[in-house]
């Protein structure tokens, strides 16, 4: 199937859904079938889908902002950009990938996600992006994943769209983190409310504490994310640091 052989069908405008709720219908010629927009598995299978409805529909500006700003960034220090190892972390079908590619550039893009699906994607609409592209939950780190990803000797971390919502559990970005050798780029976005008000993610408090020990941080921009459906701006923190020099690795549970 591809965007040519279906129909989207999106709610009313008075829609009141949360973010991590909304839906859209996609109607083809012999089913009609929901999908919650972070049902990502489903999206991924259908090419153009999620660039359709997030990207064109919704206007999602957060690749572009997160990208511009780490490259800003850089380029305020002395620093080869031309050295960057990057891991895309929750890199999804390469939208974000494909960005870093052509604001920032670097000598080596890893993807990483937790679904097959993300992979599949990627390898189907933009082959070659990657230099290697992992399907793995590092929510609970064990040696074999830590030596895989210790082989690229990452210096820059990049998570966009991905943190809250239960897709990206605090622990498993503090282990990405910890793969960031130090002075290392850090740069992510999440919702407001995650960093600021009532959170139940657990976020709030573990990016607190990194910030207060193992994260530099040089920008943080609150901006609009993309749309809802009812087509109110749904506002994020865009955050881009470096990782402080540390002998140990952050632990969510020491600082706890």
């Amino acid at each position: 199937m591809d965007c040519e052989k279906f129909k989207i069908r999106y709610p009313e405008k008075e829609c009141t859904l949360d973010q991590d709720e909304e839906w859209v219908t996609i109607v083809t010629r012999d089913s009609t079938e929901k999908i919650r927009l972070n049902d990502y598995e489903k999206f991924y299978e259908i090419p153009g889908l999620y660039e359709k409805v997030i990207y064109d529909k919704l206007k999602c500006d957060s690749h572009r902002v997160i990208c511009e700003l780490l490259n800003n960034e850089i380029e305020k220090v002395v620093f080869n950009k031309k050295k960057l190892r990057v891991l895309d972390f929750g890199a999804g079908n390469g939208v974000v990938g494909e960005c870093l590619d052509k604001v920032v550039g670097c000598k080596v893009l890893i993807g990483l996600d937790i679904i097959q699906q993300a992979r599949d994607a990627v390898e189907r609409d933009r082959p070659k992006l990657y230099d290697e592209y992992y399907v793995m939950d590092i929510s609970q780190m064990d040696e074999c994943k830590q030596k895989i990803l210790n082989e690229w000797n990452f210096n820059a971390l990049v998570t966009v769209g991905a943190l809250g919502y239960g897709d990206i559990p605090p622990q498993a970005f503090i282990n990405a983190f910890n793969t960031i050798e130090d002075r290392g780029w850090i740069a992510f976005n999440i919702k407001d409310r995650f960093l600021n008000g009532d959170d139940d993610t657990g976020y709030k408090d573990t990016l607190k504490a990194m910030m207060g020990d193992s994260l530099e941080v040089l920008q943080k921009k609150r901006y609009c994310h993309r749309l809802s459906l009812s087509g109110e701006s749904l506002y994020y923190y865009a955050i881009i640091g470096r990782k402080v020099n540390n002998t140990h690795p952050y632990s969510h549970k020491k600082k706890a």
